[in-house]
């Protein structure tokens, strides 16, 4: 019934609103600016609202001091005629001014602000983290990372917020305190300043040490994350090698010292306690003895007894509320800082600043005195790499492990930059493009697919998300891959083009999940395209019906393929082999047999060698 009024506060924030890509600041308050200033006159009109519901709740206080004074002096036969004007400003105030306020602070904070503001935050972080390096994902959980980038965000808004309530109430209560107090007479200011600089005191000594103490712990959290993570990802190892007591002990380590991190906060946040509960307790009876001594003297009225006691137990009160929120917002800071660790790291491989886009015209591809080395120490990868593949042509990538195959092949598609040297596509420097223009005209298929969980629909469609049901069902068939498609059920009851694969495809097998990458190559329809052992999953009679497909896929295209399995790549046009990072061979098939090098020695070693006719 209230959507009308619900719906204009809930559009006041767009999540998805165009933004600055740069790498977000590593600064406390720089970072959390990034996304404030781009809803502050939202974030601006909640406090502005609420210090205005916090002024009409202290009035409240003043108003019951007034009423006690009236009916201790007024007769009753006149009250409505002297003092109906003070009553009816009195009911407009609590009874329609201050409820008006706090609901439209209400709208405004939660309607507004506490959904779509994380949101954006984490919509911004995410689009920023995707881009990472793939170094960047290979040296840290998967899980830690989305923990952070949820966690930091919800901890941005539970920041600010607490900071405008705190001020708000810190501001409005102890200003009108002081301000009434002196007014009933100037020596009801003195506990209070005194229970101020004492509370200010232990803010002082304790709010650095809860700071501290929050981030490790929100690391901690992290680092726990990361592991669970970790082990419920890799579950199958985990069983195969009958190993839960091993990930128990993995995890419990990392449980005991997330818990020792906690229990440093915690006690911290119980003898803040202990000790603002002492103060207050001076603060109270000093304020109640002094109040009833300046009665007894005549120097203040009964209502300001009783607004000083009504005052004075609400300004306690609050000290644990605030107190309360002090210790969540340095939770919420670790946890920012702690995010920002993570979140804020620059991209290590970047689009040059006036980056064009890739134009396919013949499909040349060229490595000229390419160099790379991982990291900046050690033995170079690639080691002065000179080939040229010509528009169209089949070479296959040879060589025993570490020599160098695979790495070749990811800085061509730029998920690392070159030591050294160049990579060019049709004479276009592959630095000088955009990245995913670069991998817009690139169709891999890897040694080790991963789905997404979603949808085998979804997942054949991901190079062409457009593609009508039948060009997905073809490109499925091509790949040999309807014959088990239309058979799949998953938890839900979805079946065929609609079953969800599970993590990372986990519900197929090695070879239906090949099958599928396979297809969502052929739908790509790329014009250069990269197979890293791309029927190794496959067993032999379906591996022979594929091949069929593959080679009609190659069928003018320009091509890389990597295979361990030499038989599956003899037949390409040439083959370059690779030792230690070097190009040491390169010919056909048979060139390389004759030649009797390491080509030859490897093509020995192995059995059912067969090139077809």
């Amino acid at each position: 019934m209230l959507n009308w009024l619900y719906r204009p506060f809930e559009r006041l924030i767009d999540p998805f609103r165009p933004h600055d890509d740069a790498t977000p600041p590593t600064g406390l308050v720089a970072y959390v600016w990034t996304y404030l200033r781009q809803v502050w006159p939202v974030f601006a009109t909640v406090i502005f609202v609420g210090l205005l519901a916090t002024c009409a709740e202290i009035m409240v206080f003043r108003f019951i001091a007034e009423i006690i004074d009236i009916l201790t002096v007024a007769k009753p036969g006149a009250l409505w005629a002297q003092h109906g004007r003070t009553f009816v400003i009195m009911l407009l105030t609590v009874a329609v001014a201050w409820p008006l306020l706090v609901m439209v602070q209400s709208l405004i904070l939660q309607q507004g602000l506490t959904s779509n503001f994380p949101a954006l935050i984490r919509w911004q972080s995410h689009r920023y983290v995707v881009r990472q390096s793939m170094t960047f994902f290979a040296n840290d959980f998967a899980g830690r990372v989305a923990s952070k980038v949820a966690d930091t965000a919800s901890s941005v808004r539970n920041t600010l917020v607490t900071l405008s309530d705190t001020f708000l109430y810190v501001v409005v209560y102890f200003t009108g305190a002081f301000v009434m107090f002196f007014e009933a007479d100037v020596r009801l200011v003195v506990p209070l300043v005194i229970w101020c600089a004492g509370y200010g005191l232990i803010c002082w000594r304790y709010v650095p040490l809860l700071s501290k103490a929050s981030e490790e712990g929100s690391e901690a959290r992290s680092a726990l994350v990361g592991r669970l993570v970790d082990s419920y990802t890799n579950i199958q190892t985990v069983k195969l090698f009958a190993e839960p007591s091993r990930e128990d002990a993995y995890v419990r380590d990392a449980l005991e010292f997330n818990t020792a991190k906690w229990r440093v906060q915690q006690r911290l946040i119980t003898r803040l306690d202990i000790m603002v509960n002492w103060l207050n307790i001076a603060l109270l009876v000093s304020t109640a003895v002094l109040a009833i001594w300046l009665w007894s003297q005549g120097a203040i009225s009964v209502g300001a007894i009783a607004l000083v006691g009504a005052l004075t137990q609400r300004i306690l009160n609050m000290s644990g509320w605030i107190m309360f929120q002090v210790t969540n917002l340095f939770e919420n800071i670790g946890t920012i800082q702690n995010g920002i660790e993570t979140i804020s790291q620059p991209h290590k491989v970047t689009d040059a600043a006036q980056a064009g886009t890739l134009a396919i015209r013949h499909g040349e591809v060229r490595f000229d005195a390419v160099r790379f080395m991982y990291g900046e120490a050690g033995q170079a990868a690639l080691d002065g790499i000179d080939l040229t593949i010509r528009p169209g042509e089949k070479i296959g990538l040879v060589g025993p492990s570490g020599a160098g195959k695979s790495t070749l092949v990811n800085v061509f598609l730029r998920l690392h930059d070159l030591t050294s040297g160049c990579i060019l596509v049709d004479n276009q420097d592959i630095a000088q493009v955009t990245q995913d223009s670069l991998r817009g005209h690139i169709g891999m298929v890897t040694q080790d697919t991963s789905l997404l969980h979603r949808s085998i629909r979804d997942n054949i469609a991901y190079g062409w998300p457009e593609a009508s049901d039948a060009a997905i069902i073809e490109a499925a068939r091509r790949a040999h891959a309807w014959d088990f498609i239309p058979e799949l059920r998953d938890n839900k009851g979805r079946s065929g083009l609609d079953a969800h694969v599970g993590e990372r495809g986990v519900k197929l097998s090695g070879g239906q999940r090949q099958r599928i990458a396979i297809a969502r190559v052929l739908l790509k329809n790329a014009p250069i395209l990269v197979l890293d052992e791309a029927t190794s999953a496959l067993d032999s009679e379906v591996e022979a019906a594929i091949q069929d497909s593959l080679l009609e896929l190659m069928r003018g295209k320009t091509v890389i393929a990597i295979a361990h399995r030499l038989s599956t790549i003899a037949r390409m046009d040439r083959l370059v082999v690779m030792e230690a990072g070097r190009i040491i061979e390169s010919g056909t098939h048979a060139e390389l047999i004759a030649a009797g090098g390491l080509y030859a020695r490897l093509w020995a070693r192995q059995t059912g060698g067969f090139i077809a006719a």
